[in-house]
C-alpha cells in the first residue's frame, strides 16, 4: 500500500521534468535498493518510462542504506556531509546510485500539493503555511539553544573556550611559530657566515 503511495507521487512528477524523464529512460532496467534502517528496505528500479517500487530482498547494482534523518539529508544542501559522517553509505554502483538521487530530486513532490489532493487547496495551504512556520520555529530555538549552552559552557563554567579568546590564542601560536621559523633561519645564516671564516 505504501509502496504503491509512494510510486504513484513519484510517477505524477515525471511529466513535469524534461530532465527527469531523460534520466529515467537512461535508467531503463537498473535499479537501486534503498534501505531505511530497522523500518523497510524498498528496490527502485525504473521501467524506461515509469518507477516500480517494491518491498523487495532482490539484488540491486546499487544500495543507500541509512537512517531516516541521514537519507532525508542526501535530499537537502550538503547531502555529501551526511555520507562524510557515516549518516548515509553507498555500495555498489555509486554514479548509479548518484543518479538514481539526481532523479528522486527531480520527482521531489510538493507536498502542499500533494495534501490539496486529500483535503482541498485551502486547508492544503493553511497545513502547508502551519507547518512552514512550525519548522522556522523549531530551528530557531534550536540554534538559540546552542548557542546560549556555548555561551553557558564558555563564559560560566569555562569548560570551553570562548571563540573570541580561541581565535586570538590561535593568532598568537601562528605568530610565535613564525617568528620561531625566522629566527631559525637567522640562525642558519650566522652558521654559515662563521662557517665561512
Amino acid at each position: 500500500m505504501l509502496t504503491a503511495t509512494i510510486e504513484n507521487v513519484l510517477n505524477r512528477g515525471l511529466p513535469r521534468s524534461p530532465r527527469a524523464q531523460q534520466l529515467c529512460a537512461e535508467l531503463a532496467g537498473h535499479s537501486v535498493a534503498l534501505e531505511v534502517r530497522d523500518i523497510a528496505r524498498l528496490l527502485v528500479e525504473s521501467t524506461g518510462t515509469s518507477l516500480r517500487i517494491t518491498r523487495s530482498d532482490a539484488g540491486a547494482e546499487a544500495e543507500i542504506a541509512g537512517g531516516p534523518f541521514g537519507l532525508l539529508a542526501l535530499g537537502g544542501t550538503s547531502p555529501e556531509a551526511a555520507i562524510q559522517r557515516g549518516d548515509v553509505q553507498i555500495r555498489g554502483d555509486g554514479e548509479l546510485a548518484q543518479k538514481f538521487r539526481e532523479l528522486m530530486l527531480l520527482l521531489r513532490p510538493d507536498l502542499e500539493e500533494e495534501l490539496s489532493h486529500v483535503v482541498s487547496d485551502v486547508p492544503a495551504h493553511q497545513i502547508g503555511r502551519l507547518a512552514r512556520l512550525a519548522f522556522g520555529w523549531t530551528h530557531k530555538a534550536a540554534t538559540t539553544t546552542a548557542q546560549n549552552l556555548a555561551e553557558y559552557f564558555g563564559h560560566e563554567r569555562r569548560d570551553l573556550v570562548p571563540r573570541n579568546e580561541g581565535d586570538q590564542f590561535l593568532r598568537g601560536v601562528d605568530a610565535l611559530r613564525e617568528d620561531v621559523d625566522r629566527l631559525d633561519v637567522r640562525i642558519a645564516l650566522l652558521d654559515q657566515r662563521r662557517g665561512a671564516r
